[in-house]
């Protein structure tokens, strides 16, 4: 899809009713949603978070948005997909400015040329105890991404139309939190596999997109 055109669906997108945590249960690993009702005291004290699904036009003027490959570290999140974004800091005024600042550091894209569309629901994740706000943006020019050395190993960038495809969703047989070798929902982007809370976000944007362009 031509960046112009996604640009037209913005204010559908914007307006459109949030479809939750029935979206977000389509890509859940397995015994995500038993863990989360049992989890309701813990989401409470959880630690913060935000993160941004940013979309922008490639240099074909397509319509593209990026992802990031973490760096190998301790961490439960080590070497996973994930969206540009991190922990909120004392200084955020809110959570878009936890996305905003955090996107600025991860991919070298200027906060302040990022236009906030909307947030979406927050997902918890009961392995490292955060509650991470998703926020939907844009940028109108095509960016110059500047990984950050110390947290991102890869900058991706996907195509609207292949995150669309039917054939980008796939099962996968990995280990989570819960077991080992389970046959878990993903994404297959960019010869990646994205699973697990990313997963769940993406796909509640991707139900918001497609409702918006077929409307």
């Amino acid at each position: 899809m031509k960046f112009d055109n996604f640009k037209k669906v913005l204010p559908k997108i914007a307006k459109i009713p949030l479809p939750g945590t029935a979206s977000q249960l389509k890509m859940a690993p397995f015994m995500r949603e038993k863990e989360l009702r049992a989890m309701e005291g813990r989401m409470k004290n959880a630690r913060k978070s935000a993160v941004m699904a940013l979309f922008y036009p490639n240099a074909q003027g397509d319509t593209n948005f990026v992802l990031i490959l973490r760096k190998t570290y301790s961490g439960v999140h080590s070497n996973q997909v994930g969206f540009p974004g991190g922990k909120s800091e004392p200084e955020d005024i809110n959570y878009e400015t936890t996305a905003l600042r955090e996107t600025e550091e991860e991919v070298g894209v200027d906060l302040r040329t990022i236009e906030v569309v909307r947030k979406i629901t927050a997902t918890y994740i009961p392995p490292s105890n955060f509650l991470v706000q998703p926020f939907i943006g844009i940028v109108e020019k095509t960016p110059i991404f500047i990984p950050q050395p110390s947290e991102v190993e890869a900058v991706i960038e996907v195509a609207l139309v292949d995150f669309l495809a039917e054939n980008a969703v796939i099962q996968k047989e990995l280990t989570n939190s819960y077991k080992k070798k389970i046959q878990v929902p993903a994404f297959y982007l960019n010869e990646h596999v994205v699973w697990g809370a990313t997963a769940m976000m993406l796909s509640e944007v991707k139900d918001i997109i497609s409702q918006a362009i077929s409307n």
